[in-house]
């Protein structure tokens, strides 16, 4: 039963981390912008690899971020 869970947990956090990266690439923000939010995206991948629940929690405040329109500085 634990291993459904986990299976699904990954499956979701695999989903979002897809329509994460779509929604970086197609947004109109500065190079450096978009750079340092690809950053924060290979950050969550890396997360999941090790702990997929703080790896998901990573993604959905990062698409909170996004869907709110707070962005990293551009250097």
């Amino acid at each position: 039963m634990e291993r459904d869970s986990q299976l699904e947990l990954y499956e979701a956090v695999a989903a979002r981390l897809k329509e994460a990266h779509t929604r970086v690439r197609s947004l109109q923000v500065p190079e450096g912008v978009r750079m340092a939010l690809s950053r924060k995206l290979l950050v969550v991948t890396a997360a999941a690899k090790h702990d997929l629940k703080d790896a998901a929690t990573r993604l959905d405040r990062l698409m909170k971020d996004l869907d709110e329109g707070r962005f990293p500085e551009d250097d």
